[in-house]
């Protein structure tokens, strides 16, 4: 487990896009942490180390974005999901055994999908306006 206090959203990007270069094709990603803990700034970090180059916004609405880089992107925003079975009646859940990395917002709402499975947890705590505390769990399994 790595712990890391980033001071700025920037920061908080650049630890992002460091994690980006250690991963690999059907790899997960769970982000925890309250509204504006950072999870959208660190998802754009994420994406810009797989070389995305497109405009990274959090799917809150529309609950999946995909975008191309060097390996694909699947970012999932759950917030307003309220467990998996709802993923289910909408076929999301087979971007997690393919071959894209996914990032997921919001996870704790459906975590019975990631059951069993190894996972990077990322949790971000504010501990003041612009500093994070960040803890990685790169061996994570539910």
């Amino acid at each position: 487990m790595e712990v890391y206090l980033t001071k700025s959203a920037e920061d908080t990007f650049r630890l992002g896009k460091a994690l980006a270069k250690k991963l690999e094709s059907s790899d997960v990603v769970l982000l925890g942490g309250e509204l504006g803990a950072g999870k959208t700034v660190f998802t754009k970090g994420i994406a810009e180390g797989l070389g995305v180059c497109d405009l990274i916004t959090s799917p809150t609405f529309a609950l999946h974005n995909s975008y191309s880089g060097n390996l694909i992107l699947n970012h999932f925003d759950f917030y307003r999901i309220t467990d998996e079975s709802e993923l289910y009646a909408v076929g999301l859940e087979e971007y997690f055994f393919g071959g894209s990395v996914c990032v997921v917002e919001w996870w704790e709402n459906v975590k019975g999908l990631f059951k069993g499975k190894r996972c990077t947890l990322v949790q971000i705590e504010k501990t003041s306006d612009r500093e994070r505390l960040i803890t990685i769990d790169k061996d994570f399994v539910l």
